[in-house]
């Protein structure tokens, strides 16, 4: 009775004092950054596509809607069957995706084991030996005799997390979770946002294709006119010889177009999973591609919570956060509970018997010297920290510029697309004049091919026009983000909701108050726990 009584007075001594610890969890409480005050994307003076407002009349081709719902599936603002399909056929098949999608699987399976250090650690042990003790019976010495020892019982441990180094490591592993995650969603808006622009160039391309193709048949036209006017004796050799040139001049255009449309093809078919030999995008045209008249574009307060980078980066910041708090609490006490209960026996048949052993343990191991390691550690940590929002603070900010960037080209596409038309209508009219005084007699091939020339460079501007109207609404929506915040990618494989682990994760979004923003100094200063 005293042996009992003298074990359990020192370990509930030690539980006293780990009681009176708990809740001494070192490093910051991590918080979602506040959402920037910015208004607008651009400043007043800049160019932008007017807003969609009731009762507004404009001959903008596009206007923007500003805090309109992005669609999850927004390529399908094109109205293409073609683009749905292929689209479709990626997300299914691409390598990137599912890339992705098992390194968040990898990563939801890491926060399980990290999880499973708050929890006690049962073991079976079991041994077998031999061993001979010498003994002393009535005086006498009696030679060692050598016996087998068997034994096999279960071994106990369990570190109670008093300074919250294993909490942290939790938080810490389920937020590198989330920035898994949040790099599948933007595995998705690349994807979706490649698959798109190549999809727009190979159609521009191909309108490009057409358009030289209508020129060459217009020069041999020239050609063939010119060889009769010279067999008529009212043309020259040197207008033969000029109205070739020109033939051969543009077919000089045609092999980089064929070249540059290999190439778009090429990298569509490696973004939908395949490989060139096994299987052919379809044929994109610019007029099976329908530009959207309304573009909605997030408010500038949202964009932050929806763009998959600016996500990932604050995920990050919310693993260095965890991250300090591990590197703080190793500069304190760690504190564990052990115990073990062996059945032991000389004949492995008698395991069952009366020789039972079984001891508990209490154990505390305090940091004295260890060289400056931890110290270095936890400053170290909280160098990450500050690196950690720097990268989160320019990825924000880079989203912002290409937000504008795209905004005010989708103004200078509309006055692109404007001038072109008017360009190529003004060649329409003088080519048309042009041919008829040719045909008269009144002027000369070369008083000819000037506005033909002319009306071949309006007609391929005004098709790059188009096609990069087309390509930077689509650059736009991938800019905001896109949608998939709308209906996110469900992903395989078991494990715990990580966001239920680490109160205050990115999901959860809790606000810090304007009065914390972290501008002021480094980040971590504002969360730090001395």
């Amino acid at each position: 009775m005293p042996a009992k009584g003298g074990t359990a007075g020192p370990l509930a001594a030690l539980a006293g004092v780990m009681v009176l610890l708990a809740g001494c969890e070192q490093g910051p409480n991590f918080f979602s950054p506040a959402a920037p005050e910015e208004k607008a994307y651009t400043t007043p003076d800049d160019p932008v596509p007017p807003s969609d407002s009731p009762g507004v009349k404009t001959k903008a081709a596009q206007r923007v809607a500003m805090g309109a719902k992005v669609k999850d599936d927004w390529w399908t603002m094109f109205h293409s069957m073609q683009l749905d399909g292929v689209m479709r056929q990626a997300l299914a098949d691409s390598p990137t995706i599912q890339q992705a999608t098992a390194t968040l699987a990898q990563g939801r399976e890491l926060t399980s084991a990290a999880l499973g250090a708050e929890y006690p650690q049962v073991d079976l042990g079991a041994q077998v030996g031999r061993q001979a003790v010498n003994v002393q019976i009535s005086g006498v010495n009696r030679p060692a005799i050598p016996v087998n020892i068997y034994g096999v019982g279960p071994t106990v441990s369990y570190t109670l997390d008093v300074f919250g180094a294993i909490r942290r490591n939790v938080e810490a592993v389920s937020a590198q979770a989330d920035v898994s995650d949040y790099q599948l969603a933007a595995a998705y808006l690349s994807l979706g946002g490649n698959i798109t622009a190549q999809a727009i160039t190979i159609a521009g391309l191909r309108a490009q294709i057409k358009t030289v193709n209508q020129i060459l048949a217009d020069d041999e036209r020239n050609l063939n006119l010119v060889k009769t006017a010279q067999s008529g004796g009212t043309a020259t050799m040197v207008d033969v010889t000029t109205a070739q040139t020109q033939l051969d001049n543009d077919r000089t255009l045609l092999p980089p177009l064929r070249q540059q449309l290999s190439v778009a093809r090429d990298a569509l078919v490696v973004y939908v999973g395949k490989t060139p030999a096994d299987w052919s995008p379809p044929d994109f045209d610019l007029d099976g591609l329908t530009l959207p008249g309304v573009v909605p574009v997030s408010l500038p307060s949202e964009l932050v919570r929806q763009r998959p980078d600016i996500l990932a980066a604050e995920a990050q910041l919310h693993v260095s956060a965890a991250q300090l708090g591990v590197a703080t609490a190793n500069l304190y006490p760690k504190f564990t509970i052990t115990g073990a209960f062996a059945q032991t026996a000389t004949d492995i048949n008698n395991l069952s018997g009366p020789f039972v052993g079984w001891n508990a343990l209490g154990g505390m191991t305090a940091p004295i010297f260890h060289g400056g390691t931890l110290s270095a550690q936890q400053r170290a940590a909280k160098d990450a920290l500050d690196a950690s929002w720097a990268a989160y603070r320019g990825t924000v900010i880079q989203a912002f510029g290409q937000v504008a960037d795209e905004l005010q080209a989708l103004a200078h596409d509309d006055e692109a697309v404007k001038s072109q038309l008017a360009a190529v209508a003004s060649a329409d009219q003088a080519l048309r004049l042009a041919r008829l005084s040719y045909q008269a007699g009144n002027s000369t091939l070369l008083q000819l091919l000037d506005p033909e020339r002319q009306r071949e460079q309006a007609v391929l501007g005004l098709v790059r026009a188009q096609t990069q109207r087309l390509l930077d609404t689509a650059q736009l929506v991938v800019a905001l983000g896109s949608g998939w915040w709308n209906t996110p990618p469900s992903v395989p494989g078991p494990g715990p909701d990580p966001h239920a682990l680490v109160p205050g994760s990115p999901t959860s979004m809790p606000t810090l108050p304007a009065t914390q923003a972290p501008d002021d100094g480094p980040f971590w200063t504002k969360w730090f726990k001395s």
